[in-house]
Order: structure tokens, then sequence, then C-alpha cells
């Protein structure tokens, strides 16, 4: 696939990082998330208004960029498919989370059916394909964690489950799942800060 010269020497040099991703690099994904976390956290952090979540969002964000990442095209900057993924999965968050407030019952069946739709534009079929292989360089970061935070983490992302599936899980109180997640993912954000700074 050859770079659009179209595109700004910033989007050229970030598909060049998208070429080695999709070949298994895992600094080049490093990289990328280093370029991009902290302006997509503050507009997610804009959107919801909740330090909390927008750390949430914006790890899913590239979680679903780089498992997706083979389907990106240099038409048009890699930045620019980024915020769209990051922007459409918030949207999705703020419609599950009126939802919810309406009825924690509902959460399987009518909420988990809005952001599939939503997100069809970005997926294919081949979606749980490439998550299996894009999920690798999340999880070698994610194993430096301690045991208990991985495995938050792990159930939360990897696996999708709702913070009340993760306190059944685990048999522990609601809250305590909620700060505990809370203290992974800043566990895993200075992880992947060093990761970025080490290159």
């Amino acid at each position: 696939m050859e770079i659009n010269t179209n595109l700004s020497e910033k989007a050229q040099r970030d598909f060049v990082l998208v070429q080695k991703a999709t070949q298994g690099d895992q600094k080049a994904y490093a990289e990328l998330m280093g370029r991009y976390r902290d302006a997509i956290y503050y507009m997610l952090l804009k959107m919801v208004n909740n330090a909390s979540d927008a750390e949430d969002l914006t790890i899913e964000a590239f979680g679903k960029a780089f498992k997706n990442i083979q389907q990106y095209t240099p038409n048009f900057a890699f930045s620019t498919w980024l915020f769209k993924i990051a922007t459409n999965n918030c949207i999705d968050f703020i419609r599950k989370k009126k939802t919810t407030t309406v009825s924690l019952d509902q959460n399987d069946e009518d909420t988990e059916k809005a952001p599939q739709d939503l997100q069809a534009p970005i997926l294919d079929p081949e979606e749980s394909m490439i998550k299996s292989q894009k999920q690798v360089m999340m999880r070698e970061i994610v194993s430096k964690l301690k045991p208990r935070y991985r495995k938050l983490i792990e159930l939360r992302y990897f696996k999708e489950f709702s913070y009340e599936e993760i306190a059944e899980e685990l048999e522990l109180p609601i809250g305590t799942v909620k700060a505990q997640l809370f203290r992974a993912r800043e566990l895993l954000f200075n992880i992947l800060k060093n990761t970025s700074k080490s290159m």
C-alpha cells in the first residue's frame, strides 16, 4: 500500500507506523498511542465531563483502533480515523449510560444493540479474527500489571464485562471493582507512557 502524498508529513509518518504495526511491530503501536493519547483523552473528557470515564474510553478507543488497524487506508490521516473511532465509541457510551440509568436489567439486550449498529461503518465481519491478532500488544503491556489489576483489565477490556459482571465474577463489592479498575488504568497509562518515552 503506497503513501498518499496529499497527506501531511505527520500523517505520512503515522502511516509508516501503521504499516509497521500491521506487521506486528509493538513499538509502532506504542508510538501511535503516545502521539495521540492525550489529545484523545481531552477530547473525550469534554464529551463526558468525567476523568475516570474519559480514561476508560481512551483505552477502549485505542483498543478498537488497534484491533481493526488493517482496515485503515491512507485516503485520509490516521488521526482522523482514530478520532472517528473514539468519537463513535464515546457516543455509544453516552447512549448506553442514558439507557442503563433507566434499567440495569436491560443492559445485556437493549443497550448492546445500539453500539454494534453505530460501529458498522468501521468494523467488518473479520473483526473477531483481527481482534485476536491485535490484542497481543495490549496483552503484553497488561501482563506487566500485578495479578489482581491484570484480571480486572482483562475482564473489562478483553472480555468486555460490565462492572456488575466483574463484581460477581471476582466476588467483590462494585465500589471496590471501580476503585481498583481506576488504579489499574493509572498503572496502565504509566506503563504506556514509559514505553513511548523509551523509544
